[in-house]
């Protein structure tokens, strides 16, 4: 049996170089909420002249919370000279979309909505609180915030019958996904 040392495993691109993986972070957390603001005035436009409108004004209010979020990447995206993705337009489109798509679905399907994107959301906001903690405390420290922010949307979102949603696992999967292919995107364009 050799005893040889295993080839590393290269690490992905910008993992290296600083200041390339914080550009890629900073764009894609402000393209994250971007789309979150857009998924929430889409279900808040569907609910809110509705019988279900404490629900449309449930949804404004999260809407309300990710604008604090996308306001303070924008800021930090001045500060340190990074761009916002291409993909901006397209996103704000999908993202508005999904809102709609799934209010018109239904209460539950709008859930499961928020719990499928907050639950990638609050896993990719971890990854990067570990990657930045020693480098940038500060920064995450506001990623951490943001982070138990979305974690609280992704609470209510389960208790208020997330996973009651018609064809919920198919519907998550389907967003999960969805919310991964765009922060592989973004990070990147």
């Amino acid at each position: 049996m050799s005893t040889a040392p295993q080839p590393e495993t290269p690490p992905r691109p910008g993992l290296g170089a600083t200041g390339d993986r914080l550009a890629e972070i900073l764009r894609v957390d402000h393209a994250g909420e971007l789309a979150a603001v857009h998924i929430y005035r889409g279900q808040s436009l569907v609910f809110g002249d509705t019988k279900k409108a404490a629900l449309g004004k449930q949804f404004e209010h999260m809407q309300g919370e990710e604008q604090v979020h996308l306001d303070a990447f924008e800021a930090l995206m001045r500060e340190r000279g990074v761009r916002p993705t291409v993909m901006t337009p397209v996103w704000r489109l999908a993202a508005l979309g999904l809102g709609v798509g799934t209010a018109l679905l239904g209460e539950k399907a709008a859930h499961a909505c928020t719990e499928a994107v907050e639950s990638v959301i609050g896993d990719h906001y971890a990854d990067q609180v570990r990657h930045v903690q020693a480098s940038d405390p500060e920064l995450a420290a506001k990623l951490s915030q943001f982070r138990d922010d979305e974690l609280g949307h992704h609470d209510r979102a389960v208790e208020q019958g997330a996973r009651e949603a018609p064809a919920y696992p198919l519907l998550s999967a389907i967003i999960k996904a969805g919310c991964k292919a765009a922060i592989k995107i973004s990070e990147k364009i």
